[in-house]
């Protein structure tokens, strides 16, 4: 894998866009011709930022890769469809080479090299230097200019075109994004077999005594170790009541035995994101109490997935929705101390979609019914502070033609089977 990564670079490609061919980057291209016909739309890939990039690493923005398979930071894309005297235009504009500065960013890619073409896969590669002249030129034919609606992008358009109404091409590009090809599919179920693996490294180790910190380790290095570039995401590992809080970062408390660990941190491979939570028991047994409530919150999850089809719906507030088919199951199914139901203990929807993003192509999208070729999260929970009990199962799902296909349904999420595995892994070969 250090090989490929390696002789990637050196050819100028990574080895996402390699995992994506061209040819599937250039027909998402036709797809936004033919979204947004009756204009120019251009999106702006990410900038070089010192702080940030030395802090986290590079990260090229989402819908500008989704379209050009592009890594490198500095780079826009033009799209526009043909005219009656214009063929149809994709230009990527790169920026010029910078020797000072890539002594220590590594060897970039520009317009004047030789093998730019066949690298990116355009057809016309130009420098960003010539983008300004060559977007009033497509102008001539359109005056519609599509971007992405508050983006810093947006704003060096509206700079270029004052008097110009611009147009924002945030939820067709949204749609095109949410169905997933076959090849993102396997992309995907490589993210989420890595972080199942990852998980089970985790298990493997677990024990009282053991920091939040020392399980982040094990799952980042469990991702990195398999050839992947990044959490998919800031991983959330709540021990005890740590648990309570939905996006706990804190990972610095020693869980104790008879606690429960919240574990929801997957891998990013490829480009892709996976989103994958198991609740343990730290000491490998649920106590009694742990068990009921565990038991029900699968329990919703089964039921949940099992009315995955399409047409469903995520959000609250729609016909078939997810969200209220579980709240509903907690009421009916489960009780607190006090006897009243357990519906107000899940406070947050049941999913979203996974792609290129942990949470993919945006919230607007989320209230549409659900299609074959969706990748969803579905991920009931029950946060109950007096019992200081917080318990979370979450999956991805594949929406198919006539219902879902669990993609992480090899992590066990019986009770049963993660007692007998968390024993089995304590017992053979525990981590340090």
């Amino acid at each position: 894998m250090r090989l490929l990564v390696a002789l990637a670079l050196l050819a100028g490609e990574t080895v996402w866009a390699r995992a994506i061919p061209h040819e599937e980057f250039r027909a998402r291209r036709e797809a936004l011709r033919k979204a947004l016909p009756d204009g120019v739309t251009v999106l702006f890939g990410r900038a070089e930022r010192d702080a940030e990039d030395l802090r986290s690493g590079f990260a090229q923005e989402p819908n500008f890769l989704y379209f050009t398979g592009w890594q490198e930071p500095g780079a826009i894309l033009l799209v526009a469809p043909a005219t009656g005297e214009a063929p149809a235009q994709e230009v990527l504009f790169l920026p010029d080479r910078n020797p000072d500065r890539e002594r220590y960013t590594g060897r970039r890619v520009d317009a004047g090299d030789p093998d730019a073409r066949a690298v990116t896969g355009f057809e016309e590669v130009l420098p960003v230097r010539s983008f300004e002249s060559r977007l009033f030129r497509a102008l001539e034919a359109y005056r519609r200019v599509y971007v992405l609606a508050g983006t810093a992008g947006a704003e060096k358009v509206r700079a270029m075109l004052p008097l110009r109404e611009l147009s924002d091409a945030t939820e067709a590009i949204g749609r095109l994004r949410l169905k997933k090809s076959a090849r993102e599919i396997e992309l995907i179920r490589r993210s989420v077999q890595v972080t199942i693996e990852a998980h089970r490294d985790v298990w493997r180790r677990l024990k009282p005594g053991l920091f939040e910190y020392q399980v982040v380790s094990t799952l980042v290095g469990g991702f990195l170790e398999r050839g992947c570039e990044r959490p998919a995401y800031t991983p959330i590992v709540g021990s005890g009541p740590n648990a309570l809080v939905l996006h706990y970062s804190g990972i610095f408390r020693r869980m104790e035995a008879g606690e429960l660990l919240l574990i929801d941190s997957a891998a990013e491979c490829a480009g892709y994101a996976a989103d994958i939570t198991r609740t343990i028991p730290v000491s490998g047994k649920f106590t009694p109490r742990q068990r009921e409530l565990y038991e029900l919150v699968l329990q919703a999850q089964q039921a949940a997935i099992a009315a995955v089809k399409p047409g469903a719906y995520l959000r609250r507030g729609e016909p078939n929705n997810l969200t209220d088919l579980v709240r509903d199951y907690f009421d009916r199914h489960g009780k607190d101390l006090r006897g009243n139901p357990l519906g107000k203990y899940f406070t947050h929807g049941i999913g979203h979609h996974v792609g290129l993003e942990v949470h993919d192509a945006g919230k607007l999208l989320m209230a549409g019914p659900l299609e074959p070729g969706m990748v969803i999260t579905v991920e009931p929970g029950l946060y109950i502070p007096e019992e200081g009990i917080g318990i979370r199962i979450e999956d991805v799902v594949l929406v198919t033609e006539r219902g879902a296909e669990v993609l992480s349904a090899s992590l066990p999420r019986d009770p049963d089977a993660i007692e007998r595995e968390l024993a089995s892994r304590m017992a053979h070969g525990a981590i340090p």
